[in-house]
C-alpha cells in the first residue's frame, strides 16, 4: 500500500523486524512486556539498534513456540505464578 508520501507500508505480518509497538499488537502482548522480554533477549529475537529496539519476527515465533511446548518456562518468562495447563 502507498503511503501518501510516496513510501510503501507493509503490513507487518511480511516485515521482518518490528518495532516493540508492532510486535505487541500483532501478538497480542502489552508493550511493557514486550520491552521486558526484548531487554533480556533470552530468545535471541531482539536487536538494539540506535535507541530502540527491533524485534526479528520469525525468530520471536519460534521463541513463542518453543514457549508453547515447556509450560513451566512459559510462566518463568512471563512472571505468571500460576500457570493453567490446558489439554
Amino acid at each position: 500500500m502507498q503511503k501518501p508520501t510516496g513510501g510503501y507500508e507493509l503490513p507487518i505480518s511480511e516485515k521482518y523486524m518490528i518495532s516493540i509497538k508492532e510486535a505487541g499488537a500483532y501478538f497480542n502482548i502489552g508493550s511493557k512486556k514486550m520491552r521486558r522480554l526484548a531487554e533480556t533477549n533470552e530468545g535471541g529475537f531482539a536487536l538494539y539498534s540506535g535507541n530502540r529496539y527491533l524485534i526479528c519476527r520469525p525468530r520471536f515465533e519460534e521463541y513463542l513456540l518453543k514457549l508453547m511446548e515447556n509450560p513451566s518456562e512459559t510462566a518463568e518468562v512471563l512472571g505468571e505464578n500460576d500457570c493453567v495447563e490446558y489439554q
